[in-house]
């Protein structure tokens, strides 16, 4: 698994919604070996996180040699994420992970809330791909600016109706299904919205991938705190085996 430390300069911090923020750093090794899906450990410089903060890589610039990450402010360790500004460091362990399958031609992508996340740096790296996303309420949508160059078709759900359809983007994916052609689904979200996709995918023979999300320490594989167990009964690491996994290898 390709992985360094580094001290990443950051290069810029801008909120994009009521506590969401998008943070590029200067890290040219890792934005190298990063491919979609894959994350990285965060841990402040001045020791005011006691565990690193793991992240999923949202997008990469090779030209400047710099990633991006989008993370919400939940806690104490995220809200000291929020106060770097240009020239700080932040300690960075990555890539590490696996990756979302490249091999797709024509990939269904489908996420909600900051599962979205890893999947916008999946969708740069795609030529013909579709998007499903869903959200509380329209404030949350800013989802869709970010996609938008890089998707042929963009669909959007709310619970509330303030943007799209209102309802569930899980509600939605039958009749996105019926009627276009896909030959590979790609989920990131609530565990619920994964596991349907996965069914209706199943129902469909469509492959599936899933990215997991599970609490970390080290994200190497050596704490077991991110062990899932898979359909076969086998227990997993999310950092080292996953996060990204075929749907198949998590539910029968």
């Amino acid at each position: 698994m390709p992985k360094s430390v580094t001290e990443a300069e950051v290069i810029s911090q801008r909120q994009l919604a009521q506590n969401v923020y998008m943070l590029t750093v200067c890290a040219p090794k890792i934005a190298y070996e990063a491919e979609p899906g894959m994350f990285v450990m965060l841990r402040i410089a001045d020791g005011a996180m006691l565990l690193r903060r793991p992240l999923g890589i949202a997008d990469v610039d090779l030209g400047k040699g710099t990633i991006s990450i989008i993370y919400r402010q939940i806690g104490g360790g995220t809200k000291k994420l929020t106060a770097l500004t240009s020239g700080d460091c932040v300690n960075t362990l990555g890539p590490l992970g696996s990756s979302f399958t490249l091999k797709a031609v024509r990939p269904l992508i489908i996420g909600g809330g900051l599962g979205l996340a890893p999947l916008l740096y999946y969708a740069k790296c795609v030529e013909q791909s579709d998007v499903l996303m869903g959200g509380r309420t329209a404030s949350e949508m800013f989802w869709t600016s970010l996609f938008k160059p890089y998707v042929k078709n963009l669909y959007v759900t709310t619970d509330d109706g303030t943007m799209g359809e209102q309802g569930f983007a899980i509600d939605m994916l039958p009749q996105i299904l019926t009627k276009n052609s896909y030959d590979c689904l790609i989920a990131c979200g609530p565990p619920t919205m994964m596991q349907l996709a996965a069914k209706i995918a199943k129902d469909n023979d469509l492959p599936c991938q899933v990215s997991l999300e599970r609490r970390m320490a080290c994200g190497l594989g050596a704490c077991l705190s991110c062990s899932v167990d898979m359909a076969d009964g086998r227990q997993k690491k999310v950092c080292q085996d996953g996060p990204v996994f075929w749907a198949q290898e998590v539910w029968a």
